[in-house]
């Protein structure tokens, strides 16, 4: 059962640091979910563990670390749309 928090938890945190960055991840929910778990990780790894725990995951480092994920990966799918044009 803890998996599904896992991934549930990671799909709202990917999902929230796109509403903030104002772009769509690639993917839909699965692109929301990595998303979440790979900004979790990265936020962890340069923020620490602080903030309110949730299913494993330090929520304001993760959210953190979500949000500067998909802002990086909205640039490189922009700067790849004009590059095949």
């Amino acid at each position: 059962m803890s998996f599904i928090w896992f991934l549930i938890i990671g799909g709202v945190i990917g999902w929230l640091a796109g509403l903030i960055v104002g772009k769509d991840i690639p993917g839909g929910i699965i692109g929301n979910i990595i998303a979440g778990i790979i900004g979790a990780w990265v936020g962890g790894a340069l923020l620490g563990e602080w903030g309110p725990q949730i299913s494993s995951f330090y929520f304001v480092p993760a959210l953190i670390g979500a949000i500067v994920l998909v802002f990086i990966v909205s640039l490189i799918m922009k700067s790849m749309r004009r590059a095949s044009r």
